[in-house]
């Protein structure tokens, strides 16, 4: 990757999407195309939405994917497809497309259609203010079933507002009432030049028990920094979730 301050401040932030076909739970979801567009194409033109964005770019491993994205209009970067998670993908991406190491990288998941801007833009903002080389966002729980359901993933954090711990578990553990408990949203923002390194840290114990991806982050000793914002809907990973996402959807 390029070190030119003058190529990061001409990109600004760029979000990459990171897309592959299979997913356990609902195979194909990417490209479930009930709205009459597939997903994908929901999450771009979520990304598009936000004007601390200037660039969209989705990575993928898939020639279905790539012709979808494509199809409408947008821009795509084929990568290898023995990536572990999304990250390794977008560090990948990020090398093909040249990115100065202090560009500003949005990883927004490609199940994640209702992405609010002002939690983009302020996760942006956490990133640079923070001093962090990653920063991500995160939203109250409003529900003692989202705080015990494993595919709601949860984090708590210290007294600087970064991340002390990512877990699918109900944590904190909910003894008392108190603040309500954090939910994670589907969105990491890094420089450039951090991708690179993740992509040569190993696989760390907790990412692999909690299936989690930043966890390898902070295993490494790199501190998160966490933007706090409103959303309302997280990402869609079973076909219920996505069949109420298109009801919402043909309800505006």
């Amino acid at each position: 990757m390029s070190s030119s301050n003058d190529r990061s401040a001409e990109l600004g932030a760029i979000a990459i999407i990171p897309a592959r076909f299979a997913s356990e739970r609902f195979p194909g979801k990417i490209l479930a195309s009930e709205t009459g567009k597939p997903l994908i194409q929901h999450v771009i033109e979520a990304a598009q939405a936000c004007d601390a964005i200037e660039r969209v770019v989705v990575a993928t491993d898939d020639d279905r994917i790539k012709d979808a994205v494509e199809a409408g209009g947008s821009e795509c970067c084929m990568t290898r497809e023995d990536h572990t998670n999304g990250t390794s993908r977008l560090a990948e991406a990020a090398w093909e497309l040249d990115l100065a190491d202090d560009a500003i990288v949005v990883n927004i998941q490609g199940d994640e259609p209702e992405i609010e801007p002002d939690v983009v833009r302020g996760s942006i903002a956490m990133l640079e203010q923070s001093g962090c080389e990653m920063a991500t966002a995160a939203a109250a729980i409003q529900s003692r079933a989202d705080h015990l359901d494993p595919n709601v993933v949860k984090v708590v954090l210290d007294q600087a507002g970064r991340a002390l711990y990512f877990s699918r578990a109900p944590i904190p553990y909910p003894r008392s009432m108190g603040d309500p408990p954090l939910r994670h949203i589907g969105l990491y923002v890094y420089r450039a030049g951090f991708l690179e390194r993740y992509a040569k840290m190993t696989p760390t114990p907790l990412e692999k028990s909690e299936r989690l991806e930043q966890l390898r982050a902070l295993e490494h000793g790199h501190p998160i920094a966490v933007h706090i914002g409103d959303a309302a809907w997280s990402g869609i990973d079973t076909p219920d979730q996505y069949a109420a996402f298109v009801q919402r959807w043909r309800s505006q």
